[in-house]
C-alpha cells in the first residue's frame, strides 16, 4: 500500500532523526573518551597501589592496552563497542558489559518507579491547579513545586531517611532487598516484577518498602516539573476560544477539560517528562549512593573512585544512549499528538 504524502514526510523525518542519532552517539564517544583520559590521576596506580613496582605497572598497562597511543586506544575501543564489547573493568576484572547487565536492572526499576510516582502525583496536581487557578489548590501546588525544585536531591534523600527510618521507623534506610529466599526465581532482574511472577507477597512487600524512599527522592524534581508544566499548558488551553465555545454549548466541565483542552496541552507536558526522564540517570548516581541502591549509579561512583576508565566509559555510554533514545521516543510521540510536526519538517 503506497504511503500518502504526509506519511512519507513523517517517515523521512524519522529517518533523518535516526541518522542524526547515530552521528550524535559517535561524536559523544569521542568526547567521553577524551574526557575520561583527561581525568587527573593514574588509573593503574589507583588499582595496584602506589607501592607497586615498575614492572607490575608496565605489565598492567600492556595487558589493558593503556601503553598504546590515545588514538589507537580509541579506535580499539570503538571497534569493540560496535561488537558489544566495552572492555574489561580494572576494578572487578570482569567485562564492563557483564557488570552493567548486573547493575542495570536495579536502576531501571528505580527509574521506572520514579516516573510512575511523578506522573501519578504531578499530573493530577497540575490539572487541579489549572482548573482552580488562583485558588487554594493552585497556591499549594505552586508552593510544593517550588520547594521540590529548590531542594537538592542529596538533602531531600537524607531528610526522607531521617523522617521515615530514624524517627518513624516505617521504612528501611537503604538497600534493595532484605533476604531473598533460596528458591526465589529471577526472571527479569526487576525484583517487584519477579516477586509478582513468583507470587511471593513477602518479597514483594520487602522490595516495595526498600524502593519507596529512593524512588520518591529521585522523582521529586520530576513531580514539580510535571505539575508546573501541566498547570501552565492546560491553563493556556483552557483560555483558548475553542474551549470557551465548548463551554458555551453546555458541555460538562470534565468533557471540556479532558477531551478538548488536555489533548492540545500534552505536547509541552510530554517534552518536559521526556527530558526529565533522560536526566534520571544523572540523579540516580546521587540517589543510589545515598540509599546504597545497587544500580549503575553506584557502579559509576565506585568506578570513578578507582579511576576505572573502562567502567566510567561504559556507564557514560549507557547514560548518553538512554538520553538520546528517550528524546527520539519523545519526537515520535510528538508526531502522534500533532502530526503536523512531522509533515512540516
Amino acid at each position: 500500500m503506497p504511503l500518502t504524502r504526509d506519511s512519507a514526510r513523517m517517515v523521512q523525518y524519522l529517518t533523518r532523526r535516526l541518522i542524526g542519532l547515530v552521528f550524535v552517539l559517535l561524536g559523544m564517544t569521542v568526547v567521553m573518551f577524551v574526557i575520561v583520559r583527561l581525568i587527573p590521576g593514574d588509573p593503574v596506580r589507583a588499582v595496584l597501589g602506589y607501592d607497586a613496582t615498575t614492572e607490575m605497572v608496565e605489565a598492567f598497562r600492556a595487558h589493558y592496552g593503556l601503553d598504546r597511543p590515545v588514538h589507537v586506544q580509541y579506535l580499539a575501543f570503538l571497534s569493540g563497542l560496535l561488537r558489544g564489547d566495552m572492555g574489561r573493568s580494572t576494578t572487578s576484572g570482569a567485562p564492563v558489559v557483564r557488570d552493567l547487565a548486573t547493575y542495570l536492572p536495579a536502576t531501571v526499576e528505580l527509574a521506572t518507579a520514579s516516573v510512575v510516582i511523578s506522573i501519578l502525583l504531578g499530573f493530577p496536581l497540575g490539572v487541579l491547579a489549572a482548573i482552580n487557578r488562583g485558588g487554594l489548590v493552585d497556591r499549594l501546588a505552586t508552593t510544593a513545586s517550588l520547594v521540590f525544585i529548590a531542594t537538592p536531591v542529596f538533602w531531600f534523600g537524607l531528610l526522607l531517611q531521617l523522617v521515615f527510618y530514624r524517627v518513624l521507623g516505617w521504612l528501611p534506610y537503604g538497600g534493595r532487598i532484605g533476604d531473598l529466599p533460596p528458591e526465589f526465581a529471577s526472571h527479569t532482574g526487576l525484583l517487584v516484577i519477579d516477586a509478582l511472577l513468583n507470587g511471593d507477597l513477602r518479597v514483594l512487600w520487602d522490595a516495595l518498602s526498600h524502593l519507596l524512599l529512593p524512588a520518591f527522592s529521585l522523582s521529586a524534581l520530576l513531580i514539580a516539573s510535571v505539575a508546573r508544566t501541566t498547570r501552565m499548558s492546560l491553563g493556556q488551553s483552557l483560555s483558548e476560544l475553542y474551549v470557551q465555545t465548548a463551554r458555551s454549548k453546555g458541555l460538562a466541565r470534565r468533557v471540556v477539560v479532558f477531551k478538548h483542552a488536555l489533548r492540545n496541552a500534552l505536547v509541552p507536558i510530554v517534552t518536559v517528562v521526556g527530558l526529565r526522564i533522560g536526566e534520571l540517570l544523572g540523579g540516580a548516581v546521587i540517589t543510589e549512593t545515598i540509599f546504597q541502591w545497587p544500580g549503575i549509579g553506584s557502579y559509576a561512583v565506585r568506578a570513578i573512585s578507582h579511576l576505572d576508565t573502562s567502567a566510567i566509559l561504559g556507564f557514560s555510554i549507557v547514560a548518553v544512549t538512554a538520553y538520546a533514545l528517550i528524546n527520539l521516543v519523545v519526537d515520535v510521540a510528538y508526531m502522534f499528538l500533532d502530526p503536523r510536526i512531522g509533515t512540516r519538517s
